[in-house]
């Protein structure tokens, strides 16, 4: 699968200050970060490994436990890195494997852990055993290791089956000698064929070149989707993206990608240092959610019906108690999640009216979302297990919803159908100081360009400032840290509360947060420590306002 590479740098291990908190997985907080669009060391407009390097104290002092990459693989960036030429080479945008190493060995020595991203279900189309499939035609041995078929009708001139792609489109592509190739995703990103012995041993080694390096983890993309059932059986629907984390689907979710992550586990197990797996699943159900992290396959699933909850009470403790009773039998942490890579900020969706799903195309409400949103927050870092926290929303961001289409990289945008495809609105490079071309982000400009108002969301123009959303993060994450009662568990004590509100305590620690648009009388129960809004007292107890979390300690 690889080209020739310079010697990879020694194996090292985490430092102890990594390496000394056992079960650190069950309620860490881990901070995904987008190389691209977090820091920039050369002035290229593209963030780069060393970028992300030289932030490190900010992402210690913050008071996250993990850093989780996206991909900085070799790549022709068809889907920002997600289609991979080379396994273990850096892609050159970002660096070489010497950055790679020095950004690891820098992260422990911060007492940072370093996850980074796998994407297992497809390579690039520039993949050098798909380059070989492509030139040496129909019996090729390496068209073995995708699925390439025989088209349908009279010349084979129609699709092999009736899958659409994620991305809009059928999820097949004929080539110039008439054999068609699956891809759920971009034309560019053909699957792999996991029942072909190859891609199970390739992938086996690639663990290991990373695990070598001194990774902590890896984060599997698209985990749900690498086996697909017996003889890719036509589906039989239109519009299948809103079956997608809805329902039972040909080519997600199938049985077989367990024993493929057992197989894994065990080569993780080798390693000193708790590595841990992180599963992308989207399931129908958080119950099939579960069956990802059973003991002897992965250490954490992606909480995709979290993200998607709306901004309501009611629906948010279904969620959370669905959540926690799936995930106590097989002994795993819960995962919290509310902005990743490829939905809109949350602070962007909860300014919009409910139910316009995690794609939003509207700004909505600025106030309304921030302060939703910095509550939102304040609840998932209250909750029993691990929680997710994606670059920028620490400064309150919001999704960038005007950008011109000619600067739009999203593929999905730019087929028309599928995804929205306005995943470029998350994706704007963050800003780290008031002024300068990029706002901090680097010497020169950006990849995408950034509002102007980023200026005063930034990091320096937030840091010291009582209230600031940036300031808010750092206390909670100081507050998890310190105090038992929060982080890992796998239960809450629900409280009686008005309708509308959540209220549950944890030991000594009581969360109550108000969805609603009203401001509302709960009881006092003891020492604030921490609030979202501001609070008062009214009658003996505290008026909440709207859209507000608060965390109480019931002792001094």
């Amino acid at each position: 699968m690889s080209q020739q590479h310079p010697a990879a740098p020694a194996p090292h291990f985490a430092s102890a200050a990594v390496a000394d908190r056992r079960d650190w997985w069950r309620d860490a907080v881990i901070y995904q970060v987008y190389p691209r669009s977090f820091a920039d060391s050369n002035g290229d407009g593209m963030g780069d490994l060393e970028g992300v390097r030289s932030r490190l104290p900010y992402l210690r002092d913050l008071g996250i436990d993990a850093v989780w990459l996206s991909p900085f693989y070799a790549s022709p960036q068809a889907d920002a890195g997600y289609d991979v030429a080379d396994y273990r080479a850096v892609d050159p945008m970002f660096g070489n494997l010497l950055d790679a190493d020095a950004l690891i060995r820098d992260a422990h020595d911060h007492g940072l852990r370093i996850i980074v991203d796998l994407v297992p279900n497809h390579s690039s189309d520039q993949h050098e055993w798909f380059k070989r499939a492509l030139a040496e035609g129909p019996g090729s041995p390496l068209r073995d290791r995708y699925h390439f078929r025989p088209g349908k009708g009279e010349n084979g001139e129609l699709p092999p089956n009736d899958w659409e792609s994620i991305f809009g489109g059928p999820a097949w592509t004929r080539v110039e000698d008439g054999e068609w190739y699956l891809h759920l995703f971009a034309p560019e990103q053909p699957d792999f064929n996991w029942e072909h012995p190859a891609v199970g041993d390739e992938f086996r080694s690639i663990l290991r070149f990373w695990l070598d390096m001194g990774v902590d983890g890896f984060r599997i993309d698209v985990a749900h989707g690498l086996v697909k059932a017996d003889g890719l059986p036509d589906l039989g629907s239109h519009d299948q993206l809103k079956l997608l984390g809805n329902d039972v689907m040909p080519f997600f979710d199938q049985d077989g990608v367990h024993a493929i992550y057992r197989q894994w586990r065990t080569i993780l197990d080798e390693y000193a240092g708790e590595r841990i797996f992180v599963a992308e699943a989207w399931t129908p159900t958080v119950e099939r959610t579960a069956n990802y992290v059973r003991p002897d396959e992965l250490h954490q699933a992606f909480n995709f019906q979290y993200l998607s909850a709306e901004w309501d009470a009611e629906e948010l403790r279904t969620v959370i108690d669905r959540t926690l009773e799936a995930m106590r039998p097989v002994g795993a942490p819960a995962t919290w999640v509310l902005s990743n890579h490829d939905v809109t900020r949350h602070a962007t969706r909860f300014a919009n009216p409910p139910g316009l799903g995690t794609q939003i195309r509207t700004a909505g409400d600025r106030e309304l979302g921030l302060r939703r949103a910095r509550a939102a927050t304040l609840l998932m870092l209250a909750l029993p297990g691990s929680a997710y926290i994606y670059q920028g929303e620490e400064l309150g961001l919001p999704d960038v919803v005007d950008l011109p289409d000619e600067v739009r990289q999203d593929p999905a945008y730019f087929r028309g159908a599928g995804q929205d495809g306005f995943r470029d609105g998350c994706r704007v490079p963050i800003p780290w100081t008031r002024d300068g071309s990029s706002y901090g982000f680097g010497g020169g400009g950006s990849w995408l360009p950034q509002p102007e108002s980023w200026g005063e969301l930034s990091v320096e123009a937030q840091t010291g400032v009582p209230g600031s959303t940036l300031e808010l993060y750092r206390s909670a994450l100081s507050a998890r840290r310190t105090r038992p009662d929060l982080g890992a568990g796998d239960a809450v004590e629900w409280l009686r509360a008005p309708q509308g509100v959540l209220a549950f305590r944890r030991g000594e620690f009581v969360c109550v947060t108000n969805t609603t648009g009203e401001s509302v009388t709960t009881p006092s129960y003891g020492q604030v420590l921490l609030t979202s809004g501001e609070v008062t007292e009214a009658d003996g107890g505290a008026k909440v306002p709207a859209d507000t979390t608060v965390w109480w300690t019931t002792v001094a």
